[in-house]
């Protein structure tokens, strides 16, 4: 086997475990989460380049929210909605030991 299928190999594997550790963390929000209501605070704008020089946007969407103890937290929302802008409100759930990422409640 050569180095660069090796290299290849270990990729693969690796975003399966990214792709694995997402869905149970998103199966745990659902079946133990929290659910309140929340606002999305701030939209975050990526760029990503790809090896022929194509431009491509991704947006990361952050919501406000307040815990259990009264505390404003502002999360990465995980499925955010289409179309959403600054100040949409919505209903979110979180899991009190791990705050800072939330999924939204679909209705």
């Amino acid at each position: 086997m050569s180095l660069y299928t090796g290299i290849i190999i270990v990729v693969i594997i690796l975003i399966g475990v990214g792709i694995i550790f997402k869905y149970k963390r998103s199966k745990n929000i659902k079946e133990n989460g929290i659910e309140v209501d929340a606002v999305v605070s701030r939209i975050k704008e990526i760029e990503h380049e790809d090896a022929q020089g194509n431009t491509e946007i991704t947006y990361q969407y952050f919501v406000e929210y307040q815990n259990q103890s009264g505390e404003t937290v502002e999360a990465k929302l995980g499925n955010p909605p289409r179309l959403a802008v600054e100040g949409t409100p919505l209903r979110v759930k979180y899991l009190p030991e791990k705050p800072k990422y939330v999924l939204r409640v679909k209705e």
